[in-house]
């Protein structure tokens, strides 16, 4: 009874939820700049404030901020006087931070927070070409002279401008890899992020070329090869992602054609089993008709030849009774009145021409029965021409699961309205929520992956934390209290993911798995 009305608690919150939230969009943009900060610098003098700079940065790691050595400089020079500090583009708190290292020629530098963690943003390492579309995000000065009304509004988080242009070319700055941009950016944007359009990090911008006499500006980037060196020299993980963007109604439409290609193909594989099994058993038929009509015919002809010697015994029973021989003759006409009668039985119980049916195998049928899902071992490896790859790595998955639905002995999947067996994860620390599901067969999974804000990751902690099922269950109540409520999560999520994973999975062994799993 309790579960019951945990549920309709559940039920109740996201109805009130839905209600009165605004619906979301997946914007890959929107879920970049959740990793973009404003970088602040004030020097004091005895205790007085004598200077203020700030810039942008991005968060690389939870507890790190990628941003132009120019913009920091003087906390390296004055490490006893200028304070650091980062303010997040969401929530309500700034952090103070530390200088981890500083990279003159490149003009880059790695800050370290003190507290406090942010969603981090992965760099772009696959081909960029010309003409490619970017968005750069930061605060730029000349926004700020134009809102802000005191200092107090330089550590008050908020998001960051995006400014939308292209991708020009490669230029070789002192030796260090720069990208020429069309977007527009301007003092304070300095280290803040430049973007391609699934909100992968393509540049750090560093500088603008000057606008005079009507000349039109453009953006330098410190390019993602010189980025990558800076992090390796400076011992920084980073996550990288070499897919191409590809948008998700494009991801969609591939996904369709290739599921569409896959019914096409087990439909012509159920065709072709169809016709082989009506042809086997075609000819089976036409055997037993031919048996049939020989058996038929054996019998008719036994039954003739029958008769003419009971005709001929009766012949015979005449002639001796012409004779007045009565024992002969009564000899011949019984014999040949058996014959005749055996003649008469054996034509009347004359098998039929048609063949007996009910000693071929059934005739095929269409398999219409919906697959289970399956128990066992399963390795699942990605398949980019059906993915939209953004944030995450595709290494091997692999898989324990279930007929109940219970994947890798600990996390209990359930069915959900879609068909699917579903489980979505909502964490208590990082701004990501994560669709997992498998088809029917087993055979296709799938990850689905939502960067959602602030207010957004609320909204889903709120509905989550209506009922929790820790482990695998077999209990009738906790399952459909389960169901219940991923189908709740799932009403306050974006329409579509920022991130889709398809998989295709295929029995393994034990060693297999464990081969993948390190």
């Amino acid at each position: 009874m309790s579960r019951i009305i945990l549920s309709r608690i559940t039920a109740l919150i996201v109805a009130v939820i839905s209600l009165f939230s605004p619906t979301y969009a997946a914007d890959d943009i929107s879920a970049a700049s959740r990793s973009v900060v404003r970088v602040v610098t004030v020097a004091t003098m005895e205790g007085e404030i004598v200077g203020f700079g700030h810039g942008s940065g991005i968060a690389i790691a939870p507890n790190r901020i990628l941003t132009n050595a120019h913009v920091v400089e003087s906390v390296a020079q004055y490490p006893g006087n200028v304070a650091l500090g980062v303010v997040p583009s969401e929530g309500d708190k700034s952090y103070p931070a530390r200088l981890i290292s500083l990279d003159k020629k490149r003009d880059l530098a790695l800050l370290e927070l003190q507290s406090g963690k942010l969603p981090a943003a992965v760099i772009y390492t696959g081909p960029l070409a010309a003409g490619a579309d970017i968005v750069a995000l930061g605060y730029p000065g000349n926004v700020d002279l134009a809102t802000a009304r005191s200092a107090t509004d330089y550590i008050i988080p908020r998001s960051p401008v995006r400014s939308e242009g292209s991708v020009s070319n490669m230029q070789a700055i002192d030796g260090i890899a720069a990208l020429v941009h069309t977007a527009k950016i301007s003092r304070g944007n300095s280290g803040g992020p430049l973007v391609d359009e699934c909100g992968r990090i393509v540049g750090i911008n560093t500088f603008i070329t000057r606008a005079d006499d009507g000349d039109s500006p453009f953006g330098f980037a410190i390019s993602v090869r010189e980025l990558t060196r800076f992090l390796g020299e400076s011992r920084q993980e980073f996550t990288s992602v070499g897919a191409s963007c590809l948008s998700m109604a494009d991801a969609d439409a591939r996904e369709r054609q290739l599921m569409d290609a896959e019914s096409r193909a087990q439909a012509d594989a159920e065709n072709a089993r169809l016709a082989k099994e009506e042809s086997v058993r075609n000819r089976q038929l036409a055997e037993l008709e031919q048996e049939a009509r020989t058996t038929r015919e054996n019998r008719m002809a036994m039954a003739g030849v029958l008769f003419v010697l009971g005709a001929l015994g009766a012949g015979a029973a005449l002639i001796f009774y012409g004779q007045k021989n009565q024992r002969n003759m009564r000899i011949a006409g019984g014999i040949g009145a058996a014959l005749m009668l055996i003649a008469l039985v054996v034509f009347l119980t004359r098998p039929d021409a048609t063949a007996d049916e009910s000693d071929l195998p059934a005739a095929p049928v269409q398999t219409s029965e919906a697959p289970k899902l399956p128990s066992g071992n399963l390795l699942c490896t990605i398949q980019p021409d059906r993915s939209r790859i953004t944030v995450s790595a595709t290494n091997d998955v692999p898989v324990r699961i279930s007929g109940t639905g219970c994947v890798n002995g600990r996390t209990q999947y359930t069915e959900g309205s879609d068909g699917r067996w579903q489980r979505i994860l909502v964490p208590n620390e990082e701004a990501t929520v994560t669709v997992a599901s498998f088809d029917s067969s087993g055979k296709n999974y799938r990850v689905d992956r939502y960067l959602l804000s602030a207010e957004e990751m609320a909204q889903a902690r709120t509905v989550r934390s209506g009922l929790s099922v820790n482990g695998c269950t077999a209990n009738a109540d906790n399952l459909a209290s389960l169901t219940l409520q991923q189908e709740a999560i799932r009403s306050v999520l974006p329409p579509s993911p920022n991130e889709r994973l398809v998989y295709r999975c295929q029995a393994a062994s034990d060693a297999a798995l464990k081969a993948a799993a390190q």
